[in-house]
């Protein structure tokens, strides 16, 4: 019978227990995309993150916000201008995804808030969490479902958000599970937080 994600996946140990998962420690070169030739930015695109930003302050200003309001005001414009509405990415709105663990008895099956597709290759699982709650309470349910990965010889990416904070995921299947994460961004700091972020979900969809 499936379990719950968010019911058997409650902490980071858990998650690593669980998914025979473990944080990668062998030097900077396992996940470069969030660093290396990040694609530039036009003037249109940061006008739109300007005022993207701008929108997001002023709603946020005024009290915390639930998942489906960051999901509105923030997730899917970013999405937009990153270009993974457009051709050759696909959207699955809240897809159910399903992972077989310990000898395959169980399972553990779950809704993700949005998956990009290209070519049936996972590029970036987008987890949103209301703003009052830590973006890193996302990372262990993060991590089970990018492990759900049905193309296991190809890494999988995720973008985890609650906001006012965003950071990257890199889960890799083969030759042995490992995940690494990006430094955390802020768009309450900077309109360059937002900026460097929309340039790796573009550098993660070019690969």
């Amino acid at each position: 019978m499936p379990i719950a994600v968010t019911d058997a996946i409650t902490s980071l140990a858990v998650a690593e227990q669980t998914l025979a998962l473990a944080r990668w420690e062998e030097g900077g070169d396992f996940f470069t995309e969030w660093r290396d030739r990040l694609p530039p930015l036009s003037e249109s695109d940061r006008a739109a993150l300007a005022q993207l930003r701008r929108r997001y302050l002023y709603q946020r200003s005024a009290g915390q916000l639930l998942e489906g309001t960051v999901n509105l005001l923030l997730t899917s414009p970013l999405l937009a201008i990153a270009g993974f509405y457009d051709p050759p990415f696909q959207i699955c709105a809240e897809p159910s995804v399903e992972l077989a663990i310990g000898d395959g008895d169980e399972s553990l099956q779950g809704r993700l808030d949005v998956l990009v597709l290209r070519d049936r290759l996972w590029i970036v699982v987008i987890e949103s969490k209301k703003t009052a709650l830590s973006v890193w309470t996302a990372l262990p349910q993060s991590l089970a479902y990018l492990a759900a990965n049905p193309d296991p010889d190809r890494p999988s990416f995720g973008f985890v958000t609650n906001g006012d904070e965003m950071f990257f995921v890199k889960l890799q299947q083969q030759p042995r599970r490992c995940y690494d994460l990006s430094r955390l961004f802020s768009p309450l700091t900077s309109l360059e937080e937002l900026a460097i972020a929309t340039q790796i979900l573009r550098n993660l969809g070019n690969q």
